[in-house]
């Protein structure tokens, strides 16, 4: 457990977070919306610990944090012109973009089908880390079927020692899960409603709808 509170811990917290990643282990750092376990997004033995660590199956692909708007580009086979609006609108944030990668990437997140979901987080913490590493597969901090970690403790203690480095950042400032948006169908959907409202969506795309609206 590293505390990131203070700048120059902080610091050494993020390198020694960082060499795990690398290293092929499973970390927990803070993102603007709740606590996330992650990954080396290419490292596939690196997922299926991150999978076993939530008790989660394949069936439910791991979603990636990224550090910038750019990164995107090289991980999707097109980016729209709506796609690079909700970007510009809502990155860094609490909006994740499921897209088609790019079929020359070489990770496996699980059953994906050919997609990914994409999000820029709004924490140092975390864009320190993804500075560092490049993109992580990152889920929310938990075991399957339980409460979303808001904290580094809520998280040790429902994955205890699966984890290599915690990074404690203190308690989210948001604390709900980021709002997904799916947009490889022909009209884009709000699978899940979180930290952004379908509401907010629509000043940017008004034909956004809620899946099954």
């Amino acid at each position: 457990m590293l505390d990131c509170s203070d700048p120059e811990n902080r610091a050494s917290a993020v390198a020694a977070a960082a060499r795990a990643v690398e290293g092929g282990a499973v970390v927990v750092l803070p993102t603007d919306t709740l606590y996330g376990i992650g990954a080396d997004a290419f490292n596939p033995s690196a997922v299926t610990g991150l999978l076993a660590a939530k008790g989660r199956g394949r069936d439910m692909p791991v979603p990636v944090l990224v550090g910038s708007w750019s990164t995107i580009d090289g991980l999707v086979s097109y980016v729209g012109s709506e796609t690079r609006d909700l970007i510009e609108a809502f990155w860094p944030g609490g909006l994740t973009l499921i897209v088609e990668h790019a079929p020359s990437l070489a990770w496996d997140l699980g059953d994906s089908r050919g997609t990914v979901g994409i999000r820029m987080p709004l924490h140092p913490v975390a864009l320190e880390l993804l500075e560092i590493t490049g993109p992580m597969a990152v889920s929310s901090a938990n075991r399957t079927s339980m409460s979303p970690a808001t904290t580094a403790q809520e998280a040790y203690d429902q994955l205890g020692e699966s984890v290599s480095v915690y990074l404690d950042g203190g308690a989210v400032p948001i604390g709900q899960p980021s709002t997904i948006v799916d947009l490889t169908q022909v009209v884009p959907e709000v699978l899940r409603e979180g930290a952004i409202s379908l509401e907010q969506l629509q000043t940017v795309i008004p034909r956004i709808i809620r899946a099954g609206g």
